[in-house]
């Protein structure tokens, strides 16, 4: 059982929600989920997000691989190191 870190999509018709979310690879896109570590808002101003870190880290050290998205959310977020700025 390989765990993704993704969305899930809530919310009314034309304005979307989505839940960020720790899932098995295997299951549907709004499906059963193991957790639930955050939210993000993408209509509302300067698309809005929220994401346990500590959590997120969690997963990851554990094995679990974020979509391409939510690797951008969670680098926002603060959750991976900043990279080292290289030297010339």
């Amino acid at each position: 059982m390989s765990l993704k870190i993704r969305l899930k999509r809530v919310g009314r018709k034309n304005q979307p929600a989505y839940r960020i979310v720790v899932a098995d690879s295997e299951s549907p896109r709004d499906g059963a989920v193991v957790a639930e570590i955050g939210h993000y808002s993408p209509r509302s101003k300067g698309a809005q997000f929220d994401v346990n870190v500590e959590q997120a880290r969690s997963w990851i050290a554990k094995g679990a691989t974020p979509s391409e998205t939510v690797e951008s959310l969670l680098k926002k977020a603060g959750c991976f190191p900043a990279p080292a700025p290289k030297q010339a």
